[in-house]
């Protein structure tokens, strides 16, 4: 008769892939506000979450289909497209108090000047403090959509129309 089990079932969430518990721990750990960054191949969620006991409470989400709310006719999922959602993310939060955060991944690969720097380019524009080393963070040209360019007419021009509405409308 077997007096214990000879394998340990892991978490349901690590075993579907989905969270890396060591690194969620390390980033609960510091308390302070999460900057989540999730794309996805069409779109991109940036949210402001902090910590509870009963689960994470969300304190501001942006979602890249806003932007068209702010007249922003192209795609949604590109470079530019996350920086203007870290952006928006990054005002909201400010103003239900957010001062600073730290970037939160997720699964995600760390890769220098992706989308998930961009967005986080755009949440540290809006005001909020959020430590990074500069050199991963995607260089203007990219952020304003130049690389793009060829394959969006006016996406530099319209790029600069959206931010200022943005800003617009959370600085009154």
């Amino acid at each position: 008769m077997a007096k214990r089990a000879d394998y340990v079932v892991p978490f349901r969430r690590k075993r579907e892939g989905k969270t890396d518990y060591k690194k969620r721990l390390n980033l609960l750990k510091s308390r302070v506000t999460r900057l989540v960054v999730r794309p996805s191949n069409k779109h991109m969620l940036v949210q402001l979450v902090d910590y509870k006991e009963n689960g994470d409470v969300v304190i501001s989400t942006a979602y890249s289909k806003e932007l068209k709310n702010f007249g922003w006719d192209f795609a949604t999922g590109n470079l530019p497209a996350a920086y203007l959602t870290g952006l928006l993310c990054g005002f909201r939060g400010q103003r239900k108090g957010v001062k600073g955060a730290i970037l939160d991944l997720g699964l995600l690969p760390s890769v220098k000047g992706s989308r998930s720097y961009a967005a986080l380019k755009g949440a540290i524009d809006s005001g909020l403090k959020i430590p990074v080393g500069e050199g991963v963070l995607p260089d203007e040209k990219r952020i304003s959509g130049e690389h793009i360019s060829d394959k969006y007419e006016n996406i530099t021009e319209k790029f600069g129309e959206v931010r200022k509405e943005i800003v617009r409308a959370f600085k009154k």
